[in-house]
């Protein structure tokens, strides 16, 4: 407690120092680390504008040489090729002076990251310090005591309760702040092909959301549009939307305010009326209206995820990262509002952070040394800038994602329980058109057991 009280005092004393000193400092957002793959990460050569706005100091505790490693599934490690590299590089060394540490990135293969994760926090001597691993694993670590709450670790003071210019909060866990991760613009989204828009002559969705018209109905209305056959052979070769059914499912209940499986309340959501009217919208989609491109013969496949780099399909759900090297025109909007939906959620968040396992040491410390590791000059006008622009060639998309899309995943952690029957349901559902509501009952058991089996340890 002595040494919590004159940390304090020193903590206090550093920031009017900080205050004096910052004067004339810019208020730009620094180089984007975000959740997405390493190549989303900016490395542009351009010369900075200014420094993000820093976090207040911490007074320096020595760690006494030890190391501090960072896990993740691909090497982390900056490089010197790029301006943005040399000054991340430039920060690292001015803190393992400060501290006393060495800093270093640990790359392994996510599989191989959760196991050594498990077994070595079990053990009560975690092999990272800095640990980055799916949601859906997180959940069961959460729960089982293996993760530090974001409440020991993160002061009042840190940039990650305020600013958010070097950080991001993830989304609670079972109710708990544990996460967190780098500023980024990279979210999953509905595009369109602007090359089939424009040849159908159907609306365009950038003009549809900003007049709040942008629904689930409209959605239908333009797919069922864009189905036909344009060549007149008697068969259909445009197609109105495609997709992985069971991932189209999930990000249409989390448009609809669903969570598949609620981990805060610990109950399932197969059940959840938001959740039966995104089954009944896509079940109409597939089966009633057949808007729908199946390319494998089978609708639940999931290698339909890949079906519209074909260019024959008009609309189709997908990630920043999977828009690259495609044969047309593209351009992109929030998912569809449904129902009992709202602006703060457009789709279903999975994907990964970054946390401190239960057990290492100094947990305050070194997540302050990574947060400041970010405080670096801004190389870009905004996170991810470079990035995104090698793949929107439209400005008003880019806004749009950054505006109106990143921020509004609604996190969804079905996958995390064993044997929960999500893709079961739907599966019965889409490929045998079996009744929505009988379907859900029927699993609704195997839900709630699959929870509890992890909930009630």
């Amino acid at each position: 407690m002595k040494k919590t009280r004159n940390i304090a005092s020193l903590i206090i004393c550093a920031m009017l120092v900080t205050i004096l000193a910052a004067c004339g400092n810019g208020d730009k957002n620094n180089e984007a680390s975000s959740s997405a793959p390493a190549s989303a990460v900016s490395s542009p050569e351009s010369s900075p504008e200014s420094s993000p706005e820093s976090s207040p100091e911490v007074a320096p505790v020595d760690l006494g040489g030890r190391t501090i490693q960072i896990a993740q599934n691909w090497d982390g490690t900056p490089t010197d090729d790029t301006a943005a590299g040399k000054a991340r590089l430039d920060k690292i060394a001015e803190l393992e002076k400060l501290y006393n540490v060495k800093i270093k990135y640990i790359s392994l293969p996510s599989e191989e990251i959760n196991e050594k994760f498990v077994t070595t926090t079990l053990a009560g001597e975690p092999f990272a310090d800095i640990i980055r691993i799916e949601y859906t694993k997180a959940l069961p670590a959460a729960l089982n005591g293996q993760l530090t709450p974001m409440s020991e670790f993160a002061s009042p003071t840190s940039d990650i309760n305020n600013a958010n210019k070097l950080l991001v909060k993830a989304p609670p866990i079972a109710g708990v702040e544990y996460g967190f991760d780098g500023v980024g613009n990279n979210a999953v989204m509905m595009h369109y092909n602007r090359d089939l828009f424009k040849k159908l002559g159907l609306p365009d969705p950038h003009e549809l959301y900003n007049n709040g018209e942008w629904t689930w109905d409209k959605f239908l209305e333009i797919a069922k549009a864009a189905t036909k056959d344009t060549d007149n052979d008697g068969k259909i070769d445009v197609w109105g939307f495609s997709g992985w059914a069971a991932k189209a499912a999930r990000d249409f209940a989390a448009s609809n305010g669903a969570k598949i499986a609620d981990d805060a309340t610990g109950t399932e959501g197969l059940t959840n009326p938001a959740t039966i009217e995104a089954l009944e919208f896509v079940n109409k989609l597939y089966n009633v209206d057949n808007v729908v491109k199946i390319k494998t013969g089978k609708k639940s496949n999931w290698e339909e995820q890949d079906t519209f780099k074909d260019g024959d399909v008009a609309m189709f759900i997908t990630a920043d990262w999977q828009m690259w090297e495609l044969p047309f025109d593209f351009g992109l909007v929030p998912i569809p509002m449904g129902p009992k939906g709202s602006k703060d959620y457009t789709y279903a968040l999975e994907g990964h952070g970054l946390f401190i396992p239960k057990g290492v040491k100094n947990p305050d410390v070194v997540f302050h040394i990574y947060e400041e590791m970010q405080n670096i000059p801004a190389y870009e006008e905004y996170p991810s800038q470079n990035y995104l622009e090698e793949r929107y060639k439209h400005e008003e998309d880019i806004q749009m994602l950054r505006e109106h899309i990143v921020g509004t995943g609604l996190l969804t952690l079905d996958a995390a329980y064993p044997d929960y029957p999500w893709y079961t349901a739907v599966q019965e559902i889409i490929d045998n058109n079996a009744s929505v509501t009988a379907t859900v009952e029927k699993y609704k058991q195997q839900a709630q057991a699959s929870m509890d089996s992890i909930n009630k340890k």
